[in-house]
């Protein structure tokens, strides 16, 4: 069954959102999160503050949106990368992930950073937006689950480990796997954090060598 079609009005609501929006992520770009202003993002768009505050009740309602749409994005893209490899080995599928988690980042900087980077000031991100992250990690967690052994857990860190685990529900990965997950999700993190914001360019390092010499260290790291 097809769906509803939509009013003229819920169709000006739409665009308008995505305006604001693209204003935003423009903003982004220029001055980071903490630029983002709802009243400069309307004049922009040549209506008034308060008119825009119809569609964005604040300028965290609206940082909200734009992390989970960043999320979401980044779920999407590192889905369809293990699909696309889906039939290779878990660690050249783990390969890919890693890759694609890279080039997502740099084609897009300041969006990562909004995601990784510094927090915004005052601004608490909602549940909603930590099940988004959930699945944008899930990639990397399911390829290195296919070559994990089972083990018990033996530190405070397992038992957190186990306990998100249980939260987040869906599959159930081993814990080496969960382990190595969190270790290569924040190694890879830190490398494209550092050749996002410029670092290797002063040392007139090639990060794509570094970075794929992180991702064969994470594979042939021990599981415990």
């Amino acid at each position: 069954m097809s769906a509803e079609p939509r009013s003229p009005r819920e169709r000006f609501r739409e665009q308008t959102r995505n305006e604001a929006k693209q204003v935003a992520m423009e903003q982004l770009a220029a001055s980071g999160p903490s630029g983002i202003s709802v009243n400069a993002i309307a004049k922009r768009m040549g209506i008034t503050g308060p008119a825009l505050y119809r569609y964005f009740a604040n300028r965290d309602a609206l940082l909200t949106e734009l992390i989970a749409d960043g999320y979401r994005d980044l779920a999407e893209a590192l889905e369809d990368v293990a699909h696309e490899h889906r039939r290779k080995t878990p660690e050249n599928r783990f390969r890919e992930v890693a890759a694609g988690f890279r080039a997502w980042a740099l084609e897009g900087p300041q969006r990562f950073l909004l995601l990784f980077g510094t927090p915004v000031p005052g601004y608490v991100a909602p549940d909603e937006t930590f099940e988004l992250a959930d699945r944008a990690f899930a990639p990397i967690l399911e390829a290195l689950a296919a070559l994990a052994p089972e083990s018990p857990p033996s530190s405070a860190l397992d038992r957190q480990l186990l306990a998100w685990r249980d939260r987040r529900g869906g599959p159930q990965p081993p814990l080496p796997a969960l382990r190595k997950a969190v270790r290569a999700w924040s190694r890879l993190h830190g490398v494209i954090s550092l050749e996002v914001i410029g670092q290797f360019g002063g040392m007139g390092v090639d990060p794509e060598p570094l970075f794929r010499a992180e991702v064969e260290s994470v594979l042939a790291d021990p599981w415990d």
